[in-house]
Formats: structure tokens, C-alpha cells, sequence
């Protein structure tokens, strides 16, 4: 068991130990999502915990309030001791902050106010004029969007690899990366991934990243955006990763209610984009945190559900003769992301690509007609959505970057729900009718 001395201004301490194993077995991720962080007795025996609704906390001491400044600040390490002000720390997010880290095996995770923010806070956290950053692609459109077209005026550049590079292919990036910063006075300041690309489910192997990164002697770390598979299907850090990325919005979330985000690694990673946090706001919100621990305590549940029926869909999809290909994670064809797949992920997740005959008004006649699934953006709710990443998600990626990224007129991302299987089924078999 890990001890915790009680912090009389953190009411989400547990008083003297935190249960984390029984009898020598670890406790499971979904068991820990209960209780984890929190104690009713110091919240008058309220099994769930409170909002705690204020903007500041009452210090016991002067001296405790000195101390909590000088963490924060960065003239002691290691951040606030106990709580000081919600920009900064608050229960509920800390709570939150702490099951997060649990599903990734991580030491210490940060909560957003959204996905995007989560990302941007952690880009200008470690790439300054003159760095270079080295990114997979595709990725997430407002990711590579905020890489390419602002990071580009404080002088950061960047350099691209397509998800699924062989190892040599990587190594060759990374030389030129570090060539690049060379020229520029920099550094190579972050490896950033996304696995599956959004919206192709095109992985990156994180283990031929963490090697080829390692041989360069590159001190940077590879931050990887988890969303769609984490946190039940694939744990990055395993691979090699440093720092995991998620819009909390969609699995973790999982009920199209909230929008949020995290990162997750190691407290030498964490502790920068802390500092930043604090400057910048940005911090997840009490509410939002609340309604995310209510839905950690059913992702696995959703998402096994989600995962069985998208299974089930797809294998109707596959067999329908109005659609060209299917990029979903359990029917790959080629042997290279099979073998990335093989060793990365444990499932293959609800979200995938449909590939229609035909190319942007085929693909609207689908959506339009469609009765159970919604056409909607954003992914892993309850309910199944459906877009056109094209026209909607994607629309600002230039139509070159598009086409050399898959990103077709006749792709639609689908995001498979926890509704009857069957009734999809329907649902999609009515609405190709009409193609």
C-alpha cells in the first residue's frame, strides 16, 4: 500500500493510506475508478465527492501559504504542497488527475479544459525558436494545423513521417531534424504521434520511434495522441512513449456531455507543462471533472460494449457491395500495420473509416439518410456518429496534404455506439440503399 500524510487543505486525501493491492494483488484500473483519491470522511461521508465550487482555499498558516508559492512558482520542486487557488489545483481535478494516471501506468497526469488545449500547452511547454518538431502523419487537423500555421511564427518547424515508416525511414526523419535545428541554433523538441491517425486508424510504431529517438541521442520526449483506443485498447507508455495525449471528451468522457483533456508521463515530463498550466490557465473545470469521474468508473464497460458491436458491424459492412474498404483495426491487410497492431494495441476499437464507391455525394447521401446514427464530429460517445472528415473535420488540411494523408472525398469516420448491434446494422444497410 502507498501511504499519504493528510494535507488539511486537500479534502481528497485519503487519511492514511490509499488501497491499491489486496493480498498482494494489484487492483485493476476499473476497480481503482471507484475510490481512488478520495475518502468520504473528510467530505461528512459523502460517497461521491463533492463540486468544490470556490476560485481559492484558506491556507492554515502563513508559512503553509509561503511554502505552496514557492512550488508553484518553481523555487522548490515538486509543485504546491496542499491547494491554493483553481487556476492552479483544485480537488476535484486533482481526483481526476490521479485515476487518469492509473490507465496509462503513468506517474503524474495533467487535466485541460479541452483536447486541443492539452496539446498546445504541451507543444509550447517544449519547442521554443530554432526547434524543430518531428510529427506522424495524419494527424488530428487542428493538431497539425496549430504545428504548421502558429508554432511556424515563433519560429518552430516541423518535419512529417506517415504512420506505419519502418524504422529506417524514421531514422532518416530524425537526421534531418536534427540538421534542421542545427541550421536554425535549436533542438529537435518533441517527437509528437497520433495512433490510429485521425480519421485513416493508420498506427505508428511507438517501439521503432523510441529506438530510433534513443540511437540519434535525441533528449526529447515522444508525446503520442491516444485517443482512439486509449485508454482500454492501447497504454503507449508500454511501447516506449513518453507522454500520453487525450481529448477527454470522447471514450473517457463518453457521453457527448463535456469537452476536456489530459496528459499523462512521468513527473519530469509533467512538471513544465504544469508551470505553463498555471501561467496560462486552461485548467480543466470542477463540473466537467466531476461528470469525468462519473464516466471512469464505466469506460470499460462502454467501450467493451462499443468495441463488440463495431466488430459486428464491420463485418457487414465488409461483405456490402457499395463499399470499396473498410480502415478499421480488426480486418487489416497489410503485414506491416498488422505487425504494429499485433504489438501495440489489445483491442481494435469502435472508430473507423468507411470507404464508399464513389466519392463526396455517395457519401453525403449515406450520412443524410441515416436514422440511428447521428451526423455528427467527435467520436467514442454512446451513441454511434457519423462524418464526412473531408468536408468537416479535415476541411482546413490542404487538398495535396489530404490526398497524400488517404483523406478521400469518399471517407466517412464512424464512431460505433453501445446501441443493439443489429439495429446498426439496419441503420447502415438502409442508408447504403440510398447510395
Amino acid at each position: 500500500m502507498s501511504e499519504h500524510e493528510i494535507d488539511p487543505t486537500s479534502p481528497r486525501m485519503a487519511p492514511k493510506q490509499e488501497v491499491t493491492k489486496i493480498a498482494g494483488r494489484e487492483l485493476k484500473p476499473s476497480t481503482l475508478m471507484m475510490g481512488h483519491g478520495y475518502d468520504p470522511v473528510l467530505s461528512e461521508g459523502s460517497l461521491k465527492p463533492p463540486i468544490f465550487l470556490t476560485s481559492t482555499f484558506a491556507f492554515p498558516s502563513a508559512a503553509d501559504g509561503k511554502r505552496h508559492f514557492e512550488g508553484i512558482t518553481g523555487k522548490r520542486p515538486g509543485g504546491a504542497d496542499g491547494l491554493v487557488y483553481s487556476r492552479f489545483n483544485a480537488p476535484n481535478q486533482e481526483i481526476l488527475e490521479d485515476r487518469l494516471a492509473i490507465w496509462d501506468g503513468a506517474e503524474d497526469a495533467l487535466s485541460f479544459s479541452s483536447g486541443m488545449t492539452a496539446i498546445c500547452v504541451l507543444l509550447l511547454t517544449y519547442a521554443q525558436q530554432g526547434d524543430v518538431i518531428v510529427h506522424s502523419g495524419p494527424l488530428y487537423a487542428a493538431t497539425e494545423g496549430f504545428v504548421a500555421k502558429w508554432m511556424s511564427r515563433w519560429g518552430v518547424s516541423y518535419l512529417d513521417f506517415p504512420a506505419g515508416a519502418t524504422r529506417e525511414e524514421i531514422d532518416a526523419v530524425l537526421a534531418k531534424a536534427k540538421s534542421k535545428a542545427d541550421e536554425q541554433g535549436g533542438k529537435v523538441a518533441m517527437v509528437y504521434l497520433e495512433s490510429p491517425g485521425n480519421p485513416t486508424n493508420a498506427l505508428v510504431d511507438v517501439e521503432a520511434v523510441r529506438g530510433a529517438v534513443d540511437e540519434a541521442g535525441l533528449d526529447c520526449p515522444i508525446a503520442i495522441d491516444n485517443t482512439f483506443l486509449g485508454p482500454l485498447w492501447q497504454r503507449p507508455l508500454d511501447q516506449g512513449a513518453d507522454i500520453v495525449c487525450y481529448s477527454l471528451t470522447k471514450y473517457v468522457g463518453g457521453h457527448s456531455d463535456l469537452v476536456a483533456g489530459s496528459i499523462a508521463g512521468a513527473k519530469k515530463w509533467m512538471d513544465p507543462v504544469r508551470m505553463l498550466r498555471n501561467t496560462m490557465g486552461g485548467i480543466c473545470d470542477p463540473n466537467t471533472a466531476w461528470m469525468l469521474l462519473r464516466s471512469l468508473e464505466t469506460v470499460e464497460l462502454r467501450m467493451s460494449r462499443a468495441g463488440e458491436n463495431a466488430a459486428k458491424v464491420c463485418e457487414f459492412l465488409a461483405r456490402h457491395p457499395k463499399v470499396e474498404g473498410l480502415g478499421y483495426l480488426g480486418m487489416i491487410k497489410d503485414a506491416r500495420q498488422q505487425d504494429i497492431y499485433d504489438r501495440h494495441c489489445k483491442g481494435a476499437g469502435s472508430t473507423f473509416s468507411l470507404l464508399l464507391k464513389g466519392g463526396e455525394a455517395e457519401c453525403f447521401r449515406f450520412l443524410d439518410s441515416l436514422k440511428i446514427a447521428k451526423l455528427a464530429v467527435s467520436l467514442g460517445g454512446t451513441e454511434t456518429l457519423a462524418s464526412h472528415p473531408a468536408s468537416m473535420t479535415h476541411l482546413s488540411v490542404p487538398d495535396e496534404r489530404k490526398a497524400a494523408l488517404g483523406i478521400g472525398d469518399n471517407l466517412i469516420r464512424i464512431s460505433i455506439g453501445i446501441e443493439d448491434p443489429d439495429d446498426l446494422i439496419a441503420d447502415f444497410e438502409q442508408a447504403l440503399e440510398a447510395v
